[in-house]
C-alpha cells in the first residue's frame, strides 16, 4: 500500500487519508527539459513514475513523502528530464482540454470561471453555417451562453460577443499557463523566467 503523508505528523482521520493521497497524486508538477527550460506540467504520480524509472530527477519537492513498502520519497514539485528531448515547434493537439485550458476554464462570453465539467465548447461560427473545429473557431463556453447563442452568428446577437479572440495553443500560451499555475507553487518561480 502506497501512503502519501506530509512531513509535518497531523492526526487525519482514516477516511480522510484516501482523498488525500489523491489530491497529492495529481497535483501538479513542473517539467524540466535535461537544459532547465520549462516543458510541461504533469501529474505528481507521472512525475514519481518518470523518476522512478531514471528517467528524470527531483529538482524541487513539495513537503509531501510517499511511503511504500520498501520505499520512502519525497513528492517532487519540480523534476529534470536526464536526457535532452526536442521539441518540435508546433502548437498543441486540437482537444477539450486544451481548448479549456487556453481559456482558463471560463466561458468566453461572460466570463464565468468553472469546473471544465460545467463547461461546453462553442463553435464561434456554427457548424450547421460552415464553421470549422479549429482553434479559432472553438471557444469555453457555459451551458446558459450556449444555450443563448444557439446556432447565431455572434453579429446577430444584440447581446454576446467574444471576450477574447481565440487563438492556437502555441509555447508562448503553454508557458504563460505554467507560470499562472505556477504561482501558487514559489519553488518554479526560478525555472519559470519571471
Amino acid at each position: 500500500m502506497i501512503h502519501a503523508r506530509k512531513q509535518k505528523h497531523t492526526a487525519v482521520p482514516r477516511e480522510n487519508v484516501r482523498p488525500q493521497i489523491a489530491t497529492t497524486l495529481q497535483a501538479p508538477v513542473l517539467v524540466l527539459n535535461a537544459s532547465y527550460e520549462p516543458i510541461n506540467i504533469c501529474g505528481a504520480r507521472r512525475a514519481l513514475v518518470l523518476v522512478l524509472k531514471g528517467v528524470a530527477k527531483t529538482e524541487e519537492e513539495q513537503g509531501a513523502t510517499l511511503h511504500a513498502a520498501r520505499v520512502r520519497m519525497p513528492m517532487p514539485s519540480v523534476i529534470r528530464l536526464l536526457e535532452y528531448r526536442r521539441i518540435p515547434h508546433q502548437t498543441r493537439a486540437l482537444s477539450r482540454k486544451n481548448i479549456l485550458l487556453r481559456d482558463r476554464n471560463s466561458c468566453q462570453y461572460c466570463g464565468v470561471v468553472l469546473p471544465a465539467g460545467e463547461l461546453t465548447l462553442d463553435h464561434v461560427i456554427p457548424r450547421s453555417r460552415g464553421g470549422l473545429s479549429t482553434w479559432e473557431n472553438l471557444v469555453a463556453c457555459c451551458h446558459s451562453c450556449n444555450r443563448r447563442k444557439g446556432n447565431q452568428l455572434l453579429h446577430e446577437l444584440q447581446d454576446m460577443k467574444l471576450l477574447r479572440e481565440p487563438r492556437p495553443f502555441t509555447l508562448h500560451t503553454s508557458r504563460h499557463i505554467m507560470r499562472m499555475i505556477g504561482h501558487s507553487d514559489q519553488k518554479w518561480r526560478k525555472y519559470l523566467y519571471y
